[in-house]
């Protein structure tokens, strides 16, 4: 490896960067197909822009040996973007990938195990954003951006921003949230954000620009359904229409 081509590696990297950010894609789908591009790099030691077939075939046997087909796909797609975009060359190596086809059934999480994950829950920000998810059906992204504007209570219903496919939606809100962020919001004050960062605790959360950690939100979810003896451990759980209040 030498210096220059680290050097043209990273300049390419960076303006593949911009690009992701120019053609409004979603953050994870940046993070994943920023990440795509440093592990292709990694493994032909930063020459990547004129990778041959035979490269490519070998480079994706590796992976698929290694990782989840979902990191397989997202590498695929990240490196076609880097050709598209950056490269401004036609994709190399087409129908070099065919997934595997499968058909799962989303985790059912009952009304009886969503009170068990809720009594579980011990802080009260994270119980208060599982019972928001869990009534209104919302993605863990969903419920993150999450901000106070987007909550008509007249008409009982949530503007949910950027959801999946960069699109706007509507959902019903349950009597029953309602009254529960009514309640919580006086806690924490934060004119914009329903669910503020806790990183500056109760009483510097009106003043934080940042939701809470999704990492955080995850490790507590899944230590909460490891608590309850639970197996199911989906971030988007089904709508419940008539939940109690916590």
């Amino acid at each position: 490896m030498t210096k220059p081509s680290t050097a043209d590696f990273e300049r390419q990297y960076q303006t593949h960067l911009k690009h992701l950010k120019l053609k409004g894609l979603q953050p994870n789908t940046i993070d994943a197909y920023s990440r795509a591009i440093r592990r292709i790099g990694e493994y032909f030691d930063h020459r990547i822009d004129d990778l041959t077939e035979a490269q490519l075939i070998e480079y994706f046997a590796d992976l698929v040996d290694s990782h989840s087909w979902s990191t397989v796909r997202h590498n695929l797609y990240g490196l076609k973007f880097y050709h598209e975009h950056v490269l401004k060359k036609p994709w190399v190596a087409p129908g070099l990938i065919k997934p595997p086809k499968s058909q799962r059934l989303p985790d059912i999480v009952t009304l009886d195990e969503a009170r068990r994950i809720f009594a579980a829950t011990r802080v009260l920000s994270y119980r208060v954003f599982f019972f928001t998810l869990y009534s209104m059906g919302l993605r863990l992204g969903e419920g993150l951006r999450l901000q106070v504007g987007d909550i008509d209570a007249a008409r009982h219903r949530v503007h949910i921003r950027d959801a999946k496919g960069n699109k706007d939606r509507l959902v019903p809100l349950p009597q029953a949230t309602l009254h529960l962020l009514r309640r919580y919001w006086p806690l924490h004050r934060n004119p914009v954000l329903m669910f503020p960062n806790r990183s500056a605790g109760r009483k510097g959360a009106a003043a934080v620009t940042t939701p809470l950690d999704p990492g955080g939100v995850q490790t507590t979810l899944h230590k909460v359904i490891t608590a309850c003896g639970l197996k199911k451990t989906s971030r988007r759980t089904v709508c419940a229409t008539a939940m109690p209040p916590i």
